[in-house]
């Protein structure tokens, strides 16, 4: 399979369509499970708040994996991605209740680079905090 998005067809400024990503303390118990990572920082609200923080938290790899779904639903190609980063700047708090959290992924071209790649720099937020720093993808697009 290979990106359904054409090199030549995106500029730098290109926006990929913005996408909201829910978070509940359930998806973060079924994350917990397939990840291996039972921290319980990402359930036990008690401990959490014990150890200074404001309520469970999501983990780190699973807001970067909700994040990354807006760039492979653009290339329309999971394998299109050549390199992913970013930095944790902020926690996504998880309250329970039947709403949790959102996350919120914007994303542009930032640079068009050699060999029909491209960088994307997303923007992540939750809570209007933003909770992903240089986050930035390359992508090998058509």
């Amino acid at each position: 399979m290979t990106a359904k998005i054409a090199y030549d067809d995106v500029e730098v400024g290109t926006e990929l369509p913005a996408q909201s990503f829910p978070v509940t303390r359930a998806a973060l118990v079924q994350y917990a499970g397939a990840s291996g990572d039972f921290n319980p920082i990402h359930w036990n609200e008690r401990f959490a708040k014990e150890v200074g923080l404001p309520d469970v938290i999501a983990h780190g790899m699973f807001t970067m994996a909700e994040a990354i779904r807006v760039v492979t639903d653009w290339t329309g190609d999971p394998g299109s991605v050549v390199e992913y980063g970013v930095r944790f700047t902020k926690p996504v708090v998880v309250p329970d209740d039947d709403k949790g959290a959102l996350i919120e992924v914007a994303g542009k071209v930032g640079a068009k680079l050699d060999d029909n790649t491209v960088r994307i720099d997303l923007t992540v937020t939750s809570a209007g905090q933003k909770v992903l720093g240089m986050s930035r993808a390359v992508v090998r697009l058509a």
